[in-house]
């Protein structure tokens, strides 16, 4: 019994909370988790009925073995199998219509979710991370963030996708379903979250050698946590104060760090990688490849190909304490 318990076991993680289908907290994931359900009940039936077809006709293959005689067809009973296919085809045929349907039926349900939202965020894929802009409302400016949006609970938000390099896809299972994006194209999708959570995703389009490397977080809040969240990124960075973090500013903005990336308040004013304004913040660094912790800053800072093979951010010759700085001063910044 250790193996098949062992089994079930793997089977079963790809179903926890952490990122399923089948844990829907938003109105878009449960009319996809009711179709799912749908599918395979649907599916289960039809295995069952034709186990039991097949279990009939050997044993009546083997009763005619057993009583060494030939299995008899008459005409009434060739008339009757006859039937009996054709039956099986016809509803064959009305399930799969029926299906088909209710499939078109599911997704016209989740597109008339959308024009009602009260947030905008742009959503935007770069091999091997997400780039995170909230618009404002009195300027043409954004708030940019990365790999973390935040979102508030009970209300829809519009998540408008493109990709600069390869195609991507936005997956959320708990929230919704999956949404391609594809350079030079638009999309949309629409996130709803039911209570406060935090909710993996993951790109679920192989782009590349990092592909399994690129997941991003949806974090569900009161109204009043997410606008006290947006005010907060709407911030320049800190000033530094304290000896070693003026010292990893130094470092960072005397070095590459500032040709790629934008800290707010400071000449950083990069483009090619992530916004480093509130990056302390963040639950995770390199697209939840590292938990954001010290440690992990300055191992990503020392040496990124070691953690992220592929990934743009190229490896930066900094002394010890130089690194130890700018890590001081990076985890300064929230």
């Amino acid at each position: 019994m250790r193996g098949p318990t062992a089994a079930s076991t793997l089977f079963l993680t790809g179903c926890s909370d952490w990122q399923s289908t089948l844990h829907a907290h938003g109105a878009n994931a449960r009319k996809i988790f009711d179709l799912i359900w749908t599918f395979g009940a649907v599916a289960l039936t039809t295995w069952l009925l034709v186990m039991l077809v097949l279990a009939m006709a050997l044993f009546r293959r083997h009763l005619a073995e057993v009583q060494r005689s030939p299995l008899q067809i008459d005409s009434h009973q060739e008339r009757r199998l006859i039937r009996a296919v054709g039956s099986a085809t016809a509803l064959t045929v009305v399930v799969l219509i029926a299906l088909t349907i209710g499939s078109f039926f599911a997704g016209k349900s989740i597109a008339s979710l959308s024009g009602s939202e009260t947030v905008t965020v742009r959503v935007t894929g770069h091999q091997w991370w997400w780039e995170i802009r909230y618009p404002k409302i009195d300027s043409s400016e954004a708030i940019v963030t990365a790999n973390e949006i935040h979102i508030p609970v009970g209300e829809s938000v519009k998540v408008k996708l493109d990709s600069l390099d390869v195609i991507h896809s936005f997956w959320v299972p708990s929230l919704a379903g999956k949404r391609d994006l594809i350079p030079g194209r638009s999309s949309e999708l629409t996130l709803i979250a039911d209570k406060p959570g935090i909710y993996r995703g993951q790109c679920a389009e192989f782009c590349g050698y990092q592909h399994a490397h690129m997941a991003i977080t949806v974090v569900a809040e009161s109204r009043e946590a997410f606008d006290a969240w947006r005010s907060r990124q709407d911030t320049d960075a800190v000033t530094p104060i304290a000896d070693e973090e003026r010292r990893g500013q130094a470092a960072f903005l005397g070095t590459g760090c500032a040709l790629c990336h934008t800290i707010r308040g400071t000449p950083a004013s990069g483009t090619v990688g992530p916004d480093l304004t509130h990056v302390a913040g963040r639950r995770s660094l390199a697209a939840n490849t590292l938990a954001m912790t010290p440690g992990a800053l300055a191992a990503w800072v020392a040496d990124p190909q070691s953690i992220k093979p592929g990934a743009k951010m190229p490896r930066i010759a900094l002394s010890a304490d130089d690194l130890n700085a700018v890590a001081i001063y990076l985890g300064s910044l929230e």
